[in-house]
C-alpha cells in the first residue's frame, strides 16, 4: 500500500475518533510533537522502526519514551498500533495528513504564493485578505520566490491555480500570435 493511502487511512481513523470526542486538535498537536521527536532523533527513529530489532524491544523503547510524554492515552495507543502494524516509519506522512484534516475542519486553506521578488508585509497581507474573502476560509500562506515569473504572482490553493504572472501573460500573448488573433 502506498504511503499516501496509509497516511490517509490512519490519519482519517484517528481524526474520526477525535471529532467524536472533540479532541481532534489535541491529538493533532500530540502527533506533530511525536513526529518532530521521531525526525529529530534519528537513533530513536531507527530503534523503533528498524525490523532488525525484535518487536518487543521496539515496543519497550516506544513505551519508555511515551511514558515520559503527556500524550493522551488514545494517541499513545495509536502510536503503539502503528508500531504493531509496521507503520511507525510513516508517522511523518500520517501527521501531515492529520494536520490537513484538522485545518479542513477548522476552515483553514493553505495557499502557496509564488512571486518573482519578495513581497512586502502589507502586500502579502492584502493578498491573504483577498484570498480569505474569495474562499471564505482562513488562510495559511507559504511564500516562495521564482525569478522566472519575471513579475506578478501565482497562487495555489488546493487544485485552484490563479496565475497573474508576467510569464503567463507573455505565453498567452505568444499563443495568440501563433493562432493569428
Amino acid at each position: 500500500m502506498s504511503d499516501s493511502r496509509i497516511s490517509k487511512r490512519y490519519a482519517g481513523a484517528l481524526f474520526s475518533i477525535g471529532q467524536e470526542d472533540g479532541s481532534f486538535a489535541t491529538y493533532g498537536k500530540e502527533l506533530e510533537e511525536f513526529k518532530d521527536f521521531f525526525i529529530n532523533n534519528a537513533d530513536f527513529g531507527n530503534a523503533i522502526s528498524n525490523p532488525i530489532y525484535k518487536l518487543e524491544e521496539r515496543k519497550s523503547v516506544l513505551t519508555f519514551v511515551l511514558g515520559k510524554s503527556n500524550f493522551s492515552i488514545l494517541v499513545k495507543n495509536f502510536l503503539n498500533l502503528l508500531l504493531d502494524k509496521n507503520r511507525i516509519d510513516s508517522i511523518e506522512a500520517i501527521a501531515d495528513k492529520y494536520a490537513m484534516l484538522t485545518d479542513e475542519a477548522s476552515n483553514i486553506a493553505h495557499a502557496e504564493i509564488i512571486t518573482a521578488r519578495p513581497l512586502q508585509d502589507e502586500t502579502l497581507q492584502k493578498v491573504v485578505d483577498s484570498l480569505k474573502e474569495m474562499t471564505s476560509k482562513n488562510i495559511k500562506s507559504e511564500v516562495k520566490e521564482d525569478p522566472e515569473l519575471i513579475g506578478g504572482i501565482v497562487v495555489k490553493i488546493g487544485d485552484l491555480v490563479l496565475d497573474g504572472s508576467v510569464k503567463a501573460q507573455l505565453e498567452g500573448l505568444k499563443e495568440s500570435f501563433r493562432r493569428g488573433e
